[in-house]
């Protein structure tokens, strides 16, 4: 669930299958459409299970995360230690945070070259095996991306967009 402040400021409420609320600030404010709705589209649309959400669904947290309801597990702290560890070492988080941030890129500035050729060559800085997704997949996260965007533009202040991270873009 993601709330609009005033001016650029968001944040949102990761609901895990665990029954726990996991606040989530925003961690940028310059841009129009929310960083962390790039990641959402992103992940989705290529199937990203151990992306940024992914990786919360799961049980981390990360920086100013904090669990707001629901059940806390006895081992939460040293879960989403490993569960960042694990994400970390594999380079999922990073390609999620590069994926996300060219697909962002298109939908923010308006772009409307080769978004595969460009996700392509930013791969080949967090990857050395080929590229695993399609041109098509990459369309289907920036079309994603700009429905979910235009719904956040027509949201009045305090007002919420709710998404559903699993099954937003397939």
């Amino acid at each position: 669930m993601f709330t609009k402040g005033a001016g650029r400021d968001y944040w949102c409420h990761v609901h895990r299958p665990d029954g726990a609320v996991v606040f989530v600030p925003s961690f940028d404010r310059k841009h129009r459409v929310p960083h962390d709705l790039a990641h959402v589209a992103t992940e989705s649309a290529l199937g990203i299970e151990d992306g940024v959400f992914g990786s919360i669904m799961a049980g981390a947290l990360m920086g100013d995360m904090r669990v707001v309801s629901g059940g806390r597990r006895h081992d939460a702290r040293q879960r989403s230690e490993k569960i960042l560890r694990a994400n970390t070492a594999s380079r999922a988080l990073t390609v999620a945070e590069v994926l996300a941030a060219v697909v962002h890129d298109a939908v923010e500035s308006g772009k409307r070259g080769d978004l595969h050729g460009w996700a392509r060559r930013h791969w080949g800085s967090v990857r050395q095996e080929p590229f695993p997704y399609t041109a098509a997949q990459l369309a289907a996260a920036r079309r994603l991306l700009e429905e979910l965007a235009a719904r956040w533009a027509e949201l009045p202040a305090e007002g919420e967009l709710e998404v559903d991270w699993r099954r937003a873009g397939r």
